[in-house]
């Protein structure tokens, strides 16, 4: 039996799960691609078969990925909408926090488990949770009566990917939330004025 390096035996499962999460993360923000469990096992310091006591396959590690990844991003984007002082500068907020995920590298990873192939069903969980990302977006659009809450939430999710662009193009985070706001901002006054 192998040597546990934990209280128990079910902590030192949990415990190798997370380095090996942690070491995909890692190769994902470092390549842009999604890692072998070769790569995972040898950043993590394990010999490759012992990755398959904790995922039995590519595709179970990209989901297990894609289950941890998501929710931390959403939790930092409603954090983000939460600290808004006014419904339309929740919207603000929620394209800056996007912006800011990605400079930090965040998006590397959502791109790299978004490009694989269909084959390893892990597009549709992504997607799914993506549209867990956008739920707060289109929960303010409806409080402030914006017409078509999840079409607009779709257009504003594409000038975030164009900022996202941008990011790679070379211009900074702040540079990128700037360009964001001024066209944003109009919207967000019309808005958030009351009605007469």
């Amino acid at each position: 039996m192998p040597r546990i390096s934990a209280p128990s035996v079910a902590e030192h499962r949990a415990a190798q799960e997370r380095a090996l999460l942690d070491a995909a993360h890692a190769i994902l923000e470092e390549t842009g691609e999604a890692p072998t469990m070769a790569q995972v096992a040898a950043r993590a310091g394990l010999a490759r078969p012992s990755v398959y006591q904790y995922f039995s396959s590519h595709k179970e590690l990209l989901q297990a990925l894609v289950k941890d990844v998501f929710p931390r991003w959403t939790k930092r984007i409603a954090s983000a909408m939460r600290a808004a002082p006014t419904p339309g500068d929740r919207i603000l907020a929620y394209a800056a926090a996007n912006i800011e995920l990605v400079a930090e590298g965040s998006h590397a990873i959502g791109t790299a488990l978004a490009s694989i192939a269909p084959g390893e069903d892990v597009g549709e969980q992504a997607e799914q949770m993506h549209r867990a990302v956008q739920e707060p977006l289109v929960a303010t659009l409806i409080e402030l009566d914006v017409p078509e809450p999840a079409d607009v939430a779709e257009l504003i999710n594409a000038m975030v990917h164009g900022g996202t662009r941008m990011l790679d193009a070379g211009q900074s985070a702040p540079q990128v939330i700037a360009h964001l706001e001024t066209v944003l901002r109009p919207m967000v006054d019309a808005y958030s004025r009351p009605s007469s």
